[in-house]
């Protein structure tokens, strides 16, 4: 495997196409079809897709790559993978098709079950964030990637953010049981990488999430010094069930488990 500062410096670029591409369809009269299970798709998931998919296949010929939008045949063997990529194309197709501008590319390394190494790239916001087990995380500003840690001790009240195009009744009963905060809308796995660079405290997911909506962006959270878990407090396994979805979970920065009556209980 390739040095990760070199990797990472490789997958910012493939992420880059990627974002350059969407950007073009996004200022465009762009067509939105249905996918099975009712979530929208575009030609600039399609395309993402395509460019991230060819730029890895490059960069690290013997690597499996696992997109949301791959075809289900290609999957077939992913249980039996120890190494792989780990892709959404378009992350926040919601967004992009409000064209608020809250949504990213997202690729993750996966290693034992881990994820090991992430790139988010947001291009509507020109925003980028990156991280590394061995390297730290990082958020591209003018062009350098500058470091970037989660905030200890969490802020008083505690700095929430959450979906914008998904919150839940769940959501709304977990916030009336953690005493005084602060909550912010956002979209997408940019909900992450607000904790991980310190502007969020935590992120609670209570509803339906996939593998490759937050793998990404939890590389970065790990790397910047935060944490992810179910509400049971067990952290995340990649490709180690019957299918991708997640449980219902809980990025934090400082570790806050104390405070959170969810937790407290499992």
């Amino acid at each position: 495997m390739i040095d990760r500062s070199q990797l990472i410096e490789a997958v910012l670029e493939i992420a880059a196409n990627a974002a350059s591409a969407i950007m073009d369809i996004y200022g465009s009269d762009f067509d939105v079809e249905l996918k099975d299970d009712r979530t929208p798709l575009t030609q600039a998931d399609r395309a993402a897709h395509a460019i991230i998919v060819e730029g890895l296949g490059h960069l690290s010929p013997r690597l499996p790559v696992l997109s949301e939008e791959s075809a289900d045949h290609e999957v077939e063997n992913r249980r039996q993978w120890d190494e792989f990529w780990l892709v959404d194309p378009l992350d926040g197709t919601k967004e992009f098709v409000k064209r608020n501008g809250e949504f990213t590319v997202n690729i993750a390394l996966i290693e034992r079950h881990k994820p090991v190494l992430g790139v988010v790239n947001a291009p509507a916001l020109d925003a980028v964030y990156a991280g590394a087990d061995t390297l730290g995380a990082f958020k591209r500003i003018g062009g350098t990637l500058t470091p970037i840690e989660v905030l200890r001790p969490a802020a008083e009240p505690l700095r929430i953010v959450g979906s914008r195009s998904h919150a839940s009744p769940e959501l709304v009963a977990f916030l009336e049981t953690i005493g005084p905060h602060e909550i912010k809308p956002m979209g997408s796995s940019l909900k992450i990488c607000l904790v991980a660079e310190g502007e969020a405290d935590l992120y609670p997911r209570l509803g339906p999430t996939s593998e490759w909506d937050t793998a990404a962006a939890e590389a970065i959270l790990i790397s910047a010094g935060g944490s992810m878990m179910d509400l049971m407090g067990q952290p995340f396994a990649y490709n180690a069930g019957e299918t991708l979805l997640n449980p219902h979970f809980l990025a934090m920065g400082d570790d806050i488990r104390d405070r959170l009556p969810c937790l407290r209980n499992g």
